[in-house]
Parts: structure tokens; C-alpha cells; sequence
């Protein structure tokens, strides 16, 4: 296909350096405008040295892009800025939003967990969620695309297909969840210092995580009834990584063998979606890097109970990675193109 020029918007966070990463060998993409805040000016390389190789643009201001000449947009800004953005854009512009603001189908729900209204609210009707294996032929013809949570991709991936077949019960899921602390994002907060949180593991969010509506939104809606769950995020001291360990009780007679096998057949030729052997525990440190989503199933030793353990980098499933997966789909590519780095191992 012929050459799609590229925006990032926020380029100087986490996501935005991964999304450069991504981008940088996409032979589809091309990096066009990237925009800063704080760093409008400066060379690309000058706020993250591992870029000096690269031919990238210099950061500037939002306002001092031309998006007439732009055709597709990712969006890396925090959550709350990026409603009047987005819905400034010319129409022809595709977008994948790696915020929360256009998650949440519900406007109450969003006023309720963010704790203010939304301000583009005729532009929330028409955003997709963009779980990709989940909601890939939505995604095909979507204008904005709202990518999903590192937690709730973790959760949505494994439970997803379960609570479609019947396997589990939806009225008992507790959700024990660890991130690496680049999903505190970039900015300079005393809480994600090195010396507080290296050498100790903590909960945070503690029954109040925003991502809990979102988990609870496309739970329901694959249980065809509202479901809550019991979800508690913890904070791991290490760059990047997403363990989430799921406990949940099973329909009658069903084992852990018969969750692997609905995931088989539902993620068998899936790309990124990896079942592992049975007895095999997903690691961290095997999706680092990487696209990947590792998942198995135990049974546990409390009876009619299974144990599900499920494992992305919360920085490339759970955000860029994603992002681009999504984007291809959105001009015709394979979901692969620019996606399919291997995990860094050790």
C-alpha cells in the first residue's frame, strides 16, 4: 500500500518512545510529526538517547502540526487531555487513543471513575474498543479506535472466551494483578522513586483502580450479564512486565484441561495469543519486549476451582504494541506488520 504518514501525540512518555520503537522498521508507517509537551524542540534523540539512530522529526507543540498532510494518529497523551484533541482532528484522520478517555462506553460511568464529564461525548459513541483478538472486525472499519488497559488486556484475553462458553461462573472472579512501574507512566511522582518501591512489592488502588469499570464493561458484555469482579493491582519494582493471576469457579464438571482447550480453539491460530503447555506457568520475563499474551489454566486444590495465570509486557500488548496491532487492521495491513519483535531474553 502506498505510504501512511504517522503522528504520535506524546511522544516524550513510555508509550510514545515504544511506539517509535514499533514504527521504526514498520515499512508501511512513516513517522511524520511527533509531539511533546515540556520537551517542544528538542531532537528525538535528546530525550531518549536510544533513538540517536534514527531519522525521526523534532518534537513540537500539538498546535504546530499540520494534520491535513496526516493520516493517522496515535494518541499517547494522559488520560483527560485527549477528548478535545481527538475531536479537533480532521475527519479523515484514523486514530488508535492510548488513554482511558474513550474506554468507557458509559458517560456516567466515565464522569463517576475520572471525575468529570466527558467533553466529547457524540465522539465517544463511535469509538471502538480495540481488544484486537476480541473485537477485530469492529476495529477494521473504525475511524477511532480506543485501545484497552494493560490490566484489562492481561484479564479480557483469558476470561473472554470462558464466560462466552460457559466455563466459569461470572459471579466469582478475583483478579491478583502485578505491573512493572512504566505503567505509572513517565512523569516524576515521589511514589515510583527508586528507593520507594525497590526491594518491596505493594498494593495500590485498592478496590478504587479505573480499571476495573473497563474490566467489568467487556466482561459483561461476554457474559451477556453485569459482572463485577474482585481486582487488586500491585506494584512490582522492575522496568516492564504484567502477571495477572485469576481465580475463579469453574461450571459443573468443568477441569482447567477444558479451559485450555476453549482457548485452543478460540486463539489457535492467533498470532500473539500463546497457550502454553499444561503445567507450564507463564513468566514475565518470556513476553518482555514482545506483542505476547501467555496464558494457562490450573486446577486448583479447592474443588470446582481453577487458577489462571496470564502475562504481557504492559508496555506492548498493554499499550504500543497493541496500538500498531490495531492500526494495521484499520488501513489493511496483517496485524503483524511492525509487531512481531521476539521477546528479550534474559
Amino acid at each position: 500500500m502506498s505510504e501512511v504518514k504517522v503522528a504520535i501525540l506524546g511522544a516524550s512518555g513510555y508509550t510514545g518512545a515504544e511506539l517509535v520503537r514499533m514504527l521504526a522498521n514498520h515499512p508501511s508507517f512513516r513517522m511524520t510529526a511527533l509531539t511533546a509537551d515540556r520537551k517542544a524542540g528538542q531532537e528525538m534523540a535528546s530525550v531518549f538517547p536510544q533513538c540517536a539512530a534514527l531519522d525521526l522529526p523534532r518534537l513540537v507543540s500539538i498546535d504546530q502540526v499540520d494534520f491535513a498532510g496526516i493520516d493517522a494518529v496515535f494518541c499517547a497523551l494522559p488520560h483527560g487531555t485527549t477528548q478535545e484533541v481527538i475531536a479537533a482532528l480532521p475527519a479523515h484522520v484514523k486514530i488508535v487513543d492510548l488513554s482511558a478517555d474513550f474506554r468507557l462506553y458509559d458517560l456516567d460511568a466515565y464522569n463517576t471513575w475520572y471525575g468529570h464529564p466527558h467533553k466529547a461525548p457524540a465522539l465517544q459513541t463511535q469509538a471502538v474498543y480495540g481488544l484486537t483478538e476480541l473485537k477485530r472486525a469492529a476495529i477494521a472499519t473504525a475511524r477511532l479506535v480506543a485501545n484497552p488497559g494493560c490490566y484489562p488486556t492481561s484479564v479480557q484475553i483469558p476470561l473472554v472466551p470462558l464466560l462466552k462458553a460457559g466455563l466459569i461462573e461470572a459471579d466469582d472472579i478475583i483478579i491478583d494483578a502485578k505491573s512493572g512501574t512504566s505503567g505509572a507512566g513517565r512523569a516524576a511522582k515521589e511514589n515510583i522513586l527508586y528507593c520507594e518501591v525497590t526491594e518491596g512489592l505493594h498494593a495500590y488502588g485498592i478496590a478504587s483502580h479505573r480499571h476495573a469499570p473497563e474490566i467489568e464493561q467487556e466482561l459483561s458484555e461476554a457474559a451477556r450479564k453485569d459482572v463485577v469482579v474482585s481486582f487488586t493491582p500491585h506494584l512490582i519494582p522492575m522496568s516492564r512486565g504484567m502477571l495477572s493471576t485469576i481465580n475463579v469457579r469453574l461450571a459443573a464438571g468443568a477441569k482447567a484441561a477444558d479451559l485450555r482447550a476453549a482457548w485452543t480453539q478460540v486463539y489457535g491460530d492467533e498470532p500473539f495469543v500463546k497457550v502454553l503447555a499444561a503445567g507450564v506457568a507463564p513468566q514475565t520475563r518470556h513476553v518482555r519486549g514482545s506483542n505476547y499474551c501467555f496464558i494457562n489454566a490450573f486446577d486448583d486444590r479447592l474443588p470446582g476451582r481453577a487458577i489462571i495465570c496470564s502475562v504481557i509486557d504492559n508496555l506492548v500488548k498493554g499499550a504500543s504494541g497493541q496500538a500498531v496491532q490495531n492500526m494495521n487492521l484499520m488501513f489493511g495491513l496483517a496485524e503483524t506488520t511492525g509487531t512481531n519483535q521476539q521477546p528479550l531474553f534474559p
